[in-house]
């Protein structure tokens, strides 16, 4: 790990070397000489905007500009979104506002190693045509020794900082995720492990879809795909939940500014016989501003003035982070659907239960049902056995939430988490208690396939 931080730092120097190479001798070449600048903006955001020459670019232009504005006047210190603005300006003509642009970043973010290479890149399009980031030839002989691996990191990174951003001027627009939101949940994330972004969503109110209100760029686990055991470098696809926050005096450099680590592994993750700890979202170390898409052991990353951001938005106990392997998104239309099919199908259980019709009742759970040690054979018997001692029975589900699980983290199957205060009155008994179901839709609707206390975090 010390050995890769003096090459990362080594690689640091280098291209802020070069950068001031290559201005001096910048000022003094012909304007002339400059290749077109829209041609030269999209072989650096290649394979990403591949299509940036396609019939309707401008509105896609404009868009994004809209987009990139609206940031910026919300947060100056925006600087993905600066960097991308630099990037738009070039294929927008706009070659000398890009330029000063970049300056301006560089000073701002002097560790923002990626924001260095295209500065580097675009003042060396004077010299040559760029075909690549970093692919200048007058950087490998000016800098004969870079670190290619290093290089190839920082595009990585470019790539999925623009995918990701792109990804929202795509038409999407609710995710399937966040289905209900209990009042006292102000905001939840989400994380886009294909795009490398996490999303923060506004609770807008009963009935409402969540509102988006910010988004950032994530570092994920070294390998693909979804966690199963400790130590196999994977970020977990599930719904969690922020247990608790950790100061930055309380962590090694490399975890930054902070860490909120969430409840991996949760019921369903033990069920499945999963293994590993301390999945968090934390910061970065602070000789860095950024780091490659892949290159956490399994936590979610993000830069350190992003990491104090997200800190308004989290409430240890309170805020669900779903880790998706990919967001599905669903019209205002098909979300209302949607809760409107839970709330009913939950309804019917509580209507069910309340009654003491037995085979409704049972009717509401899956064949692979489980509950602590039961199975649906011994969760029968059982219920059976206590509910035919009820003369009467009173119970009211408050503050509800309905977080549908990703697809990769159910295994398949389509899965909701409902979470809620179970107000219980009866004959002989008298409770409330915090409750957790997982359920799944089948062809005769949704079923619950675990039942048992939320556990506090």
């Amino acid at each position: 790990m010390l050995r890769r931080g003096f090459v990362i730092i080594a690689v640091m120097l280098l291209l802020v070397a070069t950068v001031v190479s290559v201005w001096a001798l910048w000022r003094s070449q012909p304007l002339t000489l400059v290749p077109a600048p829209q041609l030269q903006s999209e072989a650096l955001l290649n394979p990403v905007l591949a299509s940036a020459s396609q019939p309707g670019v401008s509105q896609r232009q404009q868009a994004l500009l809209e987009r990139l504005t609206r940031r910026l006047q919300e947060n100056s210190a925006d600087y993905e979104a600066l960097l991308l603005q630099a990037l738009l300006y070039m294929q927008c003509d706009r070659f000398d506002d890009a330029l000063e642009l970049l300056r301006q970043l560089t000073q701002l973010a002097p560790k923002f190693q990626l924001a260095h290479l295209v500065y580097g890149d675009l003042l060396l399009a004077r010299f040559e045509p760029i075909d690549s980031l970093g692919g200048s030839q007058v950087l490998a002989a000016l800098q004969p020794q870079a670190d290619n691996q290093q290089i190839e990191a920082l595009r990585l990174e470019a790539q999925a900082r623009i995918k990701g951003y792109l990804s929202l001027l795509d038409g999407q627009k609710i995710p399937a995720a966040f289905i209900a939101l209990d009042s006292s949940i102000a905001y939840a994330l989400l994380v886009d492990k294909a795009n490398n972004r996490l999303y923060v969503y506004k609770n807008a109110g009963v009935g409402l879809p969540p509102q988006l209100v910010d988004d950032y760029y994530v570092v994920l686990g070294r390998a693909a795909g979804n966690k199963y055991k400790v130590g196999d470098l994977k970020t977990p696809s599930g719904v969690y939940y922020v247990t608790r926050e950790i100061a930055d005096v309380e962590l090694p450099t490399m975890y930054g500014t902070g860490a909120f680590p969430v409840d991996y592994p949760n019921e369903f993750d033990l069920h499945l016989q999963k293994t590993g700890y301390g999945i968090w979202l934390h910061g970065t170390d602070k000789s860095l501003y950024s780091r490659p898409p892949r290159d956490t052991e399994g936590c979610v990353a993000l830069t350190n003035s992003e990491f104090l951001r997200i800190g308004r938005y989290v409430v240890p106990g309170k805020t669900p982070v779903v880790i998706s392997a990919e967001v599905e998104w669903l019209s205002g239309r098909q979300w209302l659907e949607q809760n409107i099919e839970l709330q009913a199908s939950l309804e019917r259980w509580r209507a069910s239960w309340e009654e003491v019709a037995l085979e409704k009742y049972f009717n509401s759970y899956a064949d692979d049902f489980w509950a602590d040690d039961y199975n649906l054979k011994k969760w029968k018997a059982y219920k059976a056995r206590v509910l035919g001692q009820k003369k009467s029975q009173n119970i009211r589900l408050r503050n509800l939430t309905l977080l549908k699980y990703p697809r990769q983290g159910s295994e398949g199957r389509t899965m909701v988490e409902a979470t809620f205060l179970q107000e219980y009155r009866s004959n002989n008994y008298n409770g409330d208690m915090l409750k957790k179901l997982y359920m799944v839709k089948d062809r005769q609707g949704w079923k619950i396939l675990y039942e048992g206390a939320a556990k506090k975090t």
